[in-house]
């Protein structure tokens, strides 16, 4: 390995929860490569993270397209040659009833939630392996394991996404990598804002309570292995987004 520091690659980097898990792992020490499709952004969270003393480096890319996939993963073992952590907070949702539901829709969804996750993984791998102990984090959602009406498409992907932090566990986690899907209701980002007039944003989870989990993994002993974590709203119904 060739950087001293403890190294992590954060998708979906320049805002909301992925944002604010790259700034508390910055916080913590680790060097960076942040990933996401708008330059301006991306810049703006680099800049957040250099401030506290370490390295970010930052690409441009759209998880929906594989090359883009793989061009991230070479991008930071070039940069670092170690993963410490691989965080997958690139997402996209889309909320319809099912009756004529728009298959591109669908299609996004599953492209970005669950099949960039998975090249992503299987690209990264071989480096996990090598910079062992080291922890793959997923951003799901709650809705994979308590479905709401409209999100059929999206708690479908979500669901997958926990399921494939499960088989990463059964392949991976004797060699050292461990991976974890953090499964939140909503919380107060962009993303979710189409929903405030149902859930106000104060009632919503802080993004900040997300990286505070996501910290918390990073100093669990590798024996222990964590599949997947519920994340839920307060209040009286306790499996709800």
């Amino acid at each position: 390995m060739t950087g001293a520091r403890r190294a992590a690659l954060v998708t979906g980097g320049s805002r909301g929860i992925g944002r604010a898990i790259a700034c508390r792992l910055a916080e913590e020490g680790f060097d960076l490569t942040l990933s996401a499709r708008g330059t301006d952004a991306l810049g703006e969270a680099a800049e957040e993270c250099a401030k506290h003393g370490v390295r970010v480096e930052t690409v441009a890319a759209d998880m929906a397209a594989e090359d883009d996939v793989r061009r991230v993963a070479d991008a930071h073992h070039a940069a670092y040659g170690r993963l410490d952590m691989l965080v997958l907070s690139a997402g996209v949702g889309s909320a319809a009833s099912l009756g004529a539901y728009p298959s591109h829709r669908f299609d996004k969804q599953f492209a970005v939630n669950i099949r960039a996750p998975f090249l992503l993984i299987d690209a990264c791998m071989d480096l996990l392996r090598q910079t062992a102990p080291a922890r793959i984090v997923a951003i799901s959602s709650i809705t994979g394991q308590a479905p709401e009406p409209g999100l059929a498409a999206y708690g479908a992907s979500k669901a997958a996404l926990t399921a494939l932090c499960e088989a990463v566990n059964t392949e991976a986690s004797a060699d050292g990598v461990a991976a974890t899907a953090i499964c939140p209701g909503y919380v107060d980002t962009d993303m979710s804002a189409w929903n405030h007039g149902r859930v106000p944003p104060t009632e919503m989870i802080a993004s900040g309570d997300i990286a505070e989990l996501v910290v918390a993994l990073t100093r669990l002993s590798p024996r222990a292995v964590v599949p997947w974590v519920p994340v839920v709203r307060s209040g009286a119904e306790l499996w709800r987004a």
